[in-house]
Protein backbone atom coordinates (compact mmCIF):
# COMPACT_ATOMS: atom_id res chain seq x y z
CA UNK A 1 0.00 0.00 0.00
CA UNK A 2 3.00 2.59 0.95
CA UNK A 3 4.49 1.63 -2.10
CA UNK A 4 1.42 2.30 -4.19
CA UNK A 5 1.04 5.61 -2.32
CA UNK A 6 4.88 6.74 -3.18
CA UNK A 7 3.97 5.96 -6.99
CA UNK A 8 1.09 8.30 -7.00
CA UNK A 9 2.51 11.27 -5.87
CA UNK A 10 5.42 10.60 -7.82
CA UNK A 11 3.39 10.31 -10.94
CA UNK A 12 1.47 13.70 -9.31
CA UNK A 13 4.67 15.44 -9.45
CA UNK A 14 6.31 14.43 -12.64
CA UNK A 15 2.89 15.71 -14.35
CA UNK A 16 3.01 19.23 -12.22
CA UNK A 17 7.28 19.14 -13.47
CA UNK A 18 6.34 18.83 -16.94
CA UNK A 19 3.69 20.80 -17.13
CA UNK A 20 5.81 23.85 -15.92
CA UNK A 21 8.30 22.57 -18.50
CA UNK A 22 6.35 23.13 -21.34
CA UNK A 23 4.83 26.35 -19.89
CA UNK A 24 8.60 27.97 -18.86
CA UNK A 25 11.43 25.99 -19.97
CA UNK A 26 10.87 24.85 -23.92
CA UNK A 27 11.25 27.32 -26.62
CA UNK A 28 10.19 25.44 -29.51
CA UNK A 29 7.90 27.09 -31.09
CA UNK A 30 6.02 24.21 -32.86
CA UNK A 31 4.97 23.35 -29.28
CA UNK A 32 1.41 24.95 -28.84
CA UNK A 33 -1.68 24.27 -26.10
CA UNK A 34 -0.67 21.02 -24.80
CA UNK A 35 -2.26 20.19 -21.47
CA UNK A 36 -0.77 17.34 -19.24
CA UNK A 37 -3.56 15.44 -17.90
CA UNK A 38 -1.64 12.17 -16.67
CA UNK A 39 1.14 10.32 -15.71
CA UNK A 40 1.62 6.35 -15.69
CA UNK A 41 4.40 4.98 -14.14
CA UNK A 42 5.63 1.41 -13.67
CA UNK A 43 5.75 -0.45 -10.28
CA UNK A 44 9.29 -0.19 -10.08
CA UNK A 45 9.62 3.69 -11.17
CA UNK A 46 11.72 2.73 -14.29
CA UNK A 47 9.28 4.15 -16.75
CA UNK A 48 7.06 7.13 -16.89
CA UNK A 49 4.10 7.67 -19.68
CA UNK A 50 2.87 11.13 -19.66
CA UNK A 51 -0.57 12.01 -21.06
CA UNK A 52 -0.78 15.07 -22.95
CA UNK A 53 -3.39 16.89 -24.73
CA UNK A 54 -3.33 18.46 -27.58
CA UNK A 55 -5.35 21.58 -28.83
CA UNK A 56 -5.65 23.45 -32.31
CA UNK A 57 -5.40 21.79 -36.03
CA UNK A 58 -4.40 18.69 -37.11
CA UNK A 59 -0.89 20.16 -38.78
CA UNK A 60 -0.81 22.38 -34.92
CA UNK A 61 -1.44 19.11 -33.21
CA UNK A 62 1.88 17.28 -35.73
CA UNK A 63 3.93 19.96 -34.74
CA UNK A 64 3.32 20.19 -30.91
CA UNK A 65 3.50 16.37 -30.77
CA UNK A 66 7.30 16.58 -33.26
CA UNK A 67 8.40 18.88 -30.78
CA UNK A 68 7.12 17.06 -27.48
CA UNK A 69 9.04 14.25 -29.11
CA UNK A 70 12.74 15.78 -29.53
CA UNK A 71 12.23 17.31 -26.30
CA UNK A 72 12.44 13.77 -24.47
CA UNK A 73 15.49 14.09 -23.36
CA UNK A 74 15.88 17.67 -22.04
CA UNK A 75 12.49 16.28 -20.14
CA UNK A 76 14.19 13.72 -18.68
CA UNK A 77 17.14 15.53 -17.65
CA UNK A 78 14.97 18.03 -15.81
CA UNK A 79 12.96 15.23 -13.79
CA UNK A 80 16.36 13.84 -13.20
CA UNK A 81 17.33 17.31 -11.16
CA UNK A 82 14.34 18.43 -10.19
CA UNK A 83 12.89 14.89 -8.79
CA UNK A 84 14.99 13.29 -6.51
CA UNK A 85 14.87 9.52 -7.64
CA UNK A 86 17.62 6.82 -7.54
CA UNK A 87 16.72 6.00 -11.63
CA UNK A 88 15.22 9.00 -13.69
CA UNK A 89 12.49 7.08 -15.29
CA UNK A 90 12.43 6.80 -19.22
CA UNK A 91 9.30 8.94 -20.34
CA UNK A 92 7.32 8.68 -23.05
CA UNK A 93 4.48 10.69 -24.11
CA UNK A 94 0.51 9.25 -25.04
CA UNK A 95 -1.78 11.21 -26.33
CA UNK A 96 -5.33 11.36 -24.30
CA UNK A 97 -7.87 11.73 -26.49
CA UNK A 98 -10.48 12.12 -23.49
CA UNK A 99 -10.91 15.82 -23.86
CA UNK A 100 -11.99 15.38 -27.16
CA UNK A 101 -14.68 12.49 -26.45
CA UNK A 102 -15.90 14.65 -23.83
CA UNK A 103 -16.57 17.62 -26.12
CA UNK A 104 -17.86 14.68 -28.70
CA UNK A 105 -20.23 13.51 -25.74
CA UNK A 106 -21.16 17.24 -25.25
CA UNK A 107 -22.21 18.30 -28.29
CA UNK A 108 -24.54 14.31 -29.26
CA UNK A 109 -26.57 15.45 -26.15
CA UNK A 110 -27.07 19.14 -27.18
CA UNK A 111 -28.02 17.70 -30.03
CA UNK A 112 -30.52 15.39 -28.48
CA UNK A 113 -31.98 17.54 -26.30
CA UNK A 114 -32.74 20.20 -29.84
CA UNK A 115 -34.06 17.19 -31.40
CA UNK A 116 -36.70 16.90 -28.42
CA UNK A 117 -37.31 20.21 -28.43
CA UNK A 118 -38.42 20.08 -32.39
CA UNK A 119 -40.65 17.25 -31.68
CA UNK A 120 -42.41 18.82 -28.82
CA UNK A 121 -41.69 22.39 -28.09
CA UNK A 122 -44.90 22.48 -25.60
CA UNK A 123 -43.66 19.93 -23.36
CA UNK A 124 -40.62 21.58 -22.21
CA UNK A 125 -42.50 24.77 -21.37
CA UNK A 126 -45.18 22.67 -19.43
CA UNK A 127 -42.54 20.83 -16.95
CA UNK A 128 -42.37 23.75 -14.35
CA UNK A 129 -46.32 24.90 -14.07
CA UNK A 130 -47.43 22.07 -12.07
CA UNK A 131 -48.93 22.51 -8.69
CA UNK A 132 -48.95 26.21 -8.30
CA UNK A 133 -52.30 26.76 -7.51
CA UNK A 134 -53.04 23.27 -6.11
CA UNK A 135 -53.42 22.79 -1.98
CA UNK A 136 -53.45 25.35 0.56
CA UNK A 137 -55.96 25.72 3.42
Amino acid sequence: MAKQLRVEKLQELIKQEIGKMILTDIKDSRIGFVTVTGVEMTGDLREAKIYVSLMGNEEQVKDSWEGLQNALTFFRREIGRRVRLRFTPKLSFAIDNSLDYGEHIQKLLLQIERENKERDPHEHNLAGSGGENSGGE
